[in-house]
């Protein structure tokens, strides 16, 4: 089991590499909504003059507060940078999803969980952009195709907020001084737990390890169903 655990561990952190590159836009938010005609050269340099006196805060939300857009477009617009949807809140039941993603992840990476569909594709929510490496881990463990796209500030802040107050599945954190002394760690994990079945992957700086304590009956595991632990080894 320990050659095991130290193998799949050594597969994320090799994969991944040192060093990640943000996404680079190819167009700034403004100039995708004035090439869209949304807004006008005049709105534009408003904008940035108010973001510029005011020592910062999102250009889209100078916008709206000028009254130039409303918050929909803006939205839209951040849609187009990233090439992705804007999703609704539609049939949003956070006690049912909370067992797809840890609410560590849910509160650091600022994702919600909105639907299921079809038993196989996990709606997944960001406000302003999006997190390729939390989607891609949760597409890995739990099996379903993740779809993420934006959904709009005023929704998305209070669904959030709801969100973290619902139940979560327990979570084990452990903090290693090396991958030597994680790997060892994770891998008494599983032996003390001896679930049907576990998997590990990362999420930026940290190792998710889930363990099943019984079969899957469906898409959504059980709370109670399984023990997640999310760990870091300080030296990488």
């Amino acid at each position: 089991m320990a050659a095991r655990v130290a193998a799949a561990l050594r597969r994320e952190m090799d994969a991944w590499g040192n060093v990640q590159e943000g996404h680079r836009h190819r167009i700034p938010l403004g100039l995708t909504m004035l090439e869209q005609g949304w807004i006008t050269h005049h709105d534009l340099r408003a904008a940035l003059a108010a973001q510029r006196a005011a020592g910062g805060g999102r250009l889209g939300g100078w916008l709206v507060r000028l009254g130039s857009v409303s918050e929909e477009l803006v939205t839209r617009a951040l849609g187009l940078q990233w090439g992705c949807p804007v999703l609704s809140m539609e049939l949003h039941n956070r006690e049912g999803l909370t067992a797809l993603v840890p609410r560590l992840f849910v509160d650091a990476f600022g994702a919600l969980p909105l639907r299921v569909a079809a038993e196989r594709i996990l709606y997944l929510g960001f406000e302003d952009h999006l997190d390729p490496a939390l989607a891609l881990a949760v597409e890995r463990m739990t099996g379903l195709r993740v779809e993420s796209g934006l959904v709009q500030e005023s929704l998305f802040r209070p669904a959030h907020a709801r969100m973290l107050e619902a139940r979560f599945p327990a979570v084990e954190l452990i903090e290693a001084a090396t991958e030597p002394a994680l790997a060892a760690a994770l891998t008494k994990a599983v032996e003390r737990t001896r679930p049907v079945e576990s998997r590990l992957t990362r999420v930026h700086d940290c190792l998710w390890l889930r363990m099943w304590l019984r079969p899957e009956s469906g898409p959504l595991p059980e709370p109670d169903s399984i023990r997640d632990l999310i760990g870091t080894a300080s030296v990488h």
